[in-house]
């Protein structure tokens, strides 16, 4: 299992397509998923070797084959982001397309705030216009994951998501933790500062996310794309979402 450090915490990642090749992709999963069950499962890893370039995707800390400590603060968005600061440079890359999954959206939005020139092109999906809204109850992921069942869940949404980590068994602790971590706020404001090119992508039934236009105004230059017939959980592995992805690297949806 490849690793590498970050931050003190050693993370699993995986490698595939042309190690030489001209473009790169960093891909970062979701919260309660891994490399595995986000992308190589669905074909992301297939179908960027297809296309000749080189792919990298790394298990967040807190998840899959990475340390899982059980501090929030730990779990902060800003080291989350340098984690894939810290892959590129293990892997020796100084620029790369990022491509985020819903909480890897939020890390990737981060790492392009922080430092936009290592960033290519940057993908954001599983995310839209309720990036902005605050959850009505901010600790209900984290409680989630601690109940000791997930029949004490009330929430449909977060019963999901805690099915889903007890399927991939994750450590609910640590991902209790990760829930908690602090994260630099995105705002309408704050995005502004985001300057390379962008896409948002989303579901049309996608409750979580929210239209991705409304993401994608606050973007500057940012295209949205919406995807028929999806939620939040079925994006992932459409057609169209990759079919997207890759029209907007050739430079097709700019």
């Amino acid at each position: 299992m490849p690793q590498f450090t970050s931050d003190g915490l050693d993370l699993a990642y995986d490698e595939f397509g042309p190690s030489d090749a001209r473009k790169a992709v960093v891909l970062v999963h979701g919260f309660s998923a891994n490399k595995y069950e986000n992308w190589k499962r669905m074909g992301w890893y297939d179908a960027i070797a297809a296309k000749g370039m080189r792919g990298l995707a790394l298990d967040n800390r807190g998840h899959g084959e990475s340390a899982k400590p059980h501090e929030p603060e730990k779990y902060a968005r800003e080291a989350m982001a340098r984690d894939v600061f810290a892959l590129m440079d293990h892997a020796s890359l100084s620029r790369a397309h990022i491509v985020g999954f819903s909480m890897g959206s939020h890390i990737a939005l981060t790492a392009a705030l922080l430092d936009g020139g290592r960033v290519d092109h940057l993908v954001v999906s599983g995310v839209g216009a309720r990036l902005f809204e605050l959850p009505r109850d901010p600790d209900g992921m984290a409680k989630a994951m601690e109940a000791p069942t997930p029949d004490e869940i009330a929430d449909p949404m977060l019963k999901s998501f805690r099915h889903f980590a007890d399927e991939q068994k994750e450590d609910r602790l640590a991902l209790a933790a990760c829930s908690r971590g602090p994260r630099m706020p995105l705002t309408p404001d704050s995005l502004m500062g985001v300057r390379r090119p962008t896409l948002v992508i989303a579901g049309m039934r996608d409750q979580l996310a929210g239209p991705p236009q409304g993401l994608a105004d606050a973007i500057p230059g940012a295209r949205a794309v919406t995807v028929p017939g999806c939620d939040h959980f079925s994006l992932i592995s459409h057609g169209l979402f990759k079919a997207s992805v890759f029209d907007f690297f050739d430079g097709w949806l700019e």
